[in-house]
């Protein structure tokens, strides 16, 4: 009876509230309409910077440089929008880390991984044609050339990058967090499908092989930001397909060929091979290179999966100090002043003290 008494007395220290232990959880239906908002606020983007960069050109006769001036205020555009979306939705994140972009010791060298990759799928789709001799160059090395060379490959650094922040970087998270990876995934995938199925192309393009093509390579872009959660690599890796097989081989890029300067190629083989005058990416051998990039994507991003998508182990938990019942405390008090303890009582043990041993011969 009296132990049943005690322990009742005895009482647990509550847990700390919910909002010490675990991040504020946002609704995921808000989270879908920023990405709505985000993918809105892109269409606009381009629109604006299309027009803006156009009247510039006209008015100040910069005609070269047009595709730069559109590229650095879509860049500006969106990173401006997408502050006002981080603004409304009292996020205290960094914009950097909200964009996709975290500061790492690894940034360089995910993003020169990413271009490795990048330029092999080039190589591997450009190979075959020079194989088949499907090919016809034709050089321009004159200096302006090599200007108009400098003039793409930047045009194209700011161009993929504000297309990866965009996309990846801050819609991606979005969606992610209103309906998981896989979904999110596939909803981008569905996006991406319907947008090459809507955009018109040259005459005589596979569609249906584009609209492959541009799958697996959406595919590939979401494993970049899945296996490192960040741009970095994912940025890297477009920049550099898009620059070689635009600026270094000459070839259309999604069926603009206003980047081939030095080197302008014209590919006039089989569409399976060559894409005809949309490019590689329309071509029925780029799936095969993209699907074989995506093992080795998986591969060489061991690594940065470990450290940067697995979530750090944090040591949980509260101080628990369960003081004694009463009732033995009282017994151990009066065990003490019924028998005292005699410190002369008490046996006390010393080390053992050296011992020399004598080695008799």
């Amino acid at each position: 009876m009296q132990a049943s008494g005690t322990s009742t007395n005895t009482a647990l220290p509550p847990p700390p509230p919910p909002a010490l232990t675990s991040p504020r959880q946002r609704p995921r239906s808000l989270q879908f309409a920023l990405f709505l908002a985000a993918m809105v606020w892109y269409l606009c983007a381009r629109l604006l910077a299309a027009s803006s960069s156009r009247g510039i050109a006209n008015r100040f006769d910069l005609g070269d440089l047009q595709p730069l001036i559109s590229a650095l205020f879509l860049l500006f555009l969106i990173v401006c929008g997408f502050a006002l979306l981080r603004a409304i939705e009292h996020r205290r994140a960094p914009l950097r880390l909200t964009l996709g972009l975290p500061r790492r010791t690894t940034s360089r060298t995910e993003w020169a991984t990413g271009a490795a990759i990048g330029w092999g799928l080039a190589v591997a789709s450009v190979l075959p044609m020079v194989l088949t001799r499907s090919l016809k160059l034709q050089l321009w090395t004159a200096p302006r050339a090599f200007e108009l060379m400098g003039l793409g490959l930047l045009t194209l650094l700011v161009a993929t990058l504000a297309n990866a922040i965009a996309i990846f970087g801050y819609g991606f998270q979005r969606l992610i967090a209103a309906t998981g990876p896989v979904r999110a995934t596939l909803m981008i995938l569905a996006l991406a499908a319907i947008q090459v199925a809507i955009t018109p192309t040259p005459f005589g393009t596979p569609d249906g092989v584009l609209i492959v093509v541009e799958i697996l390579a959406v595919l590939l872009f979401c494993l970049c930001w899945l296996r490192t959660h960040g741009l970095w690599l994912l940025w890297g890796l477009h920049f550099a397909w898009a620059a070689s097989t635009g600026v270094l081989f000459g070839l259309p890029l999604a069926g603009n060929s206003d980047f081939a300067s030095v080197i302008d190629t014209r590919a006039a083989g089989p569409l399976w091979i060559t894409g005809g005058n949309y490019g590689p990416t329309a071509a029925a051998l780029s799936m095969l290179v993209l699907l074989a990039a995506i093992p080795i994507l998986i591969r060489v991003t061991r690594d940065y999966a470990w450290d940067y998508t697995h979530p750090p182990l944090i040591p949980a938990g509260y101080d628990v100090t369960i003081a004694p019942p009463p009732a033995h405390v009282a017994m151990e008090q009066s065990a003490l002043a019924a028998y005292p303890v005699n410190p002369a009582s008490l046996v006390q043990i010393l080390p053992a003290a050296p011992q020399n041993h004598t080695i008799v011969k």
